[in-house]
């Protein structure tokens, strides 16, 4: 089952539409915005969320952020964002190893056992899809967030792979699964494991031992980075750059609303065409709590005190307000969906991407440059 390594990036990279990105201009007021009129007419998002997301980027005043200001906030979301959100999905893949090894001293693990260990999985996957609004650093550097999560994978390859490798090494070790493609590997390869049996035979448990015990291990080395290198990775001595610091967090936040959108929701539901790959958690049918946990993530960053603090310099509100509504209406539609969204109508699919369209034009439009920074040539949103 093992892959060359450059053929399993390349797969990889192409299978999450890395290697190919749809480059705009940071500009966006230059073009007729055809969607945004569609969106206005079709979305049952609130009025003033809508009306809000419609500003244009020459209707902002950015506020005055001295760098003493931004420093603090950078070194705020370092020590109380960044790492505590790493740390987590560390703890929650510990936990998941622990587990493992506990309750597959003796195979077959079925029945409450069983169940056991997929309820820390899902731990785990939340803690994850928390974690991934940190879209640069040590994690993205060299695709090993591919490792963690290989997703989408549509052409169906971890389902293979896992089954595969499983029958190829019955009594496989975290040393050897390291060595092996990403496919195989993280949170989509435990999934696998996990929901794809009705119980786990040795060699299944083999693997999930060995599987959370390396993306433990991965998880850490990238908690360590982050807690020694936090002032490099977010910039926060360098203040004047404008591609990096607050420019890069807050594209991030935009890149993970963004993906979240076109990978998690619109295409795998095939709601502006036809259906490309599947919904996270697609074999748990869990994908409501898998994109509640990306939402939450976003809440906490976008309401966080720190940050409304300088959106209010101005005695400006507004951004700060419009943006906690759309999270809040977005999170309680999102409370009424089955599990599975594939199982909702399209009604209230296509209301949950037309709300996350809105949340997108709010950062945009309005938050990024009230804070006097611009989109990145990375947006991937056709919006």
């Amino acid at each position: 089952m093992k892959i060359n390594h450059a053929l399993a990036m390349a797969l990889s990279a192409l299978s999450a539409g890395l290697l190919i990105s749809c480059v705009k201009p940071a500009d966006e007021s230059k073009a007729p915005d055809v969607d945004s009129q569609k969106v206005a007419q079709d979305s049952a998002t609130s009025a003033s969320a809508t009306e809000g997301a419609g500003d244009t980027i020459a209707q902002i005043t950015a506020v005055d952020i001295s760098a003493d200001t931004e420093q603090t906030y950078l070194t705020h979301v370092a020590n109380d964002i960044v790492i505590p959100a790493y740390a987590d999905v560390a703890k929650q893949s510990d936990a998941l190893h622990d587990l493992a090894q506990k309750h597959c001293q003796q195979a077959p693990v079925s029945g409450e056992e069983l169940q056991a260990l997929r309820d820390q999985w899902l731990v785990l996957a939340q803690a994850w899809a928390r974690a991934e609004m940190i879209n640069f650093g040590p994690a993205t550097a060299s695709m090993s967030n591919l490792y963690i999560n290989y997703y989408p994978d549509e052409r169906g390859l971890v389902h293979s792979g896992v089954a595969e490798l499983i029958a190829a090494n019955p009594t496989l070790s975290p040393e050897q699964l390291a060595n092996e493609s990403a496919i195989v590997q993280g949170v989509p390869g435990l999934e696998e494991a996990l929901y794809a049996n009705d119980s786990l035979d040795a060699s299944q448990c083999a693997y999930v031992i060995s599987a959370s015990s390396a993306l433990s291990t991965r998880l850490k080395d990238i908690e360590k980075n982050w807690q020694q290198n936090s002032t490099e990775l977010l910039a926060i001595d360098k203040t004047a750059e404008s591609d990096q610091g607050l420019n890069q967090w807050f594209n991030s936040l935009l890149s993970l609303v963004e993906t979240m959108k076109s990978n998690a929701i619109e295409q795998p539901l095939g709601l502006t065409g036809k259906a490309k790959g599947h919904v996270p958690a697609a074999t748990a049918g869990q994908s409501r709590a898998i994109i509640n946990a990306k939402l939450a993530t976003l809440n906490t960053a976008l309401t966080d005190p720190v940050l409304t603090a300088i959106l209010s310099s101005n005695n400006e509100n507004n951004v700060a307000d419009s943006l906690s509504t759309a999270l809040a209406e977005t999170t309680t539609l999102l409370a009424q969906m089955p599990e599975d969204l594939t199982t909702a109508d399209k009604a209230a699919q296509q209301k949950l991407l037309d709300h996350l369209t809105t949340i997108t034009r709010l950062i945009k439009r309005q938050l990024i440059p009230t804070l006097g920074i611009r989109v990145g040539f990375n947006s991937t949103d056709g919006d």
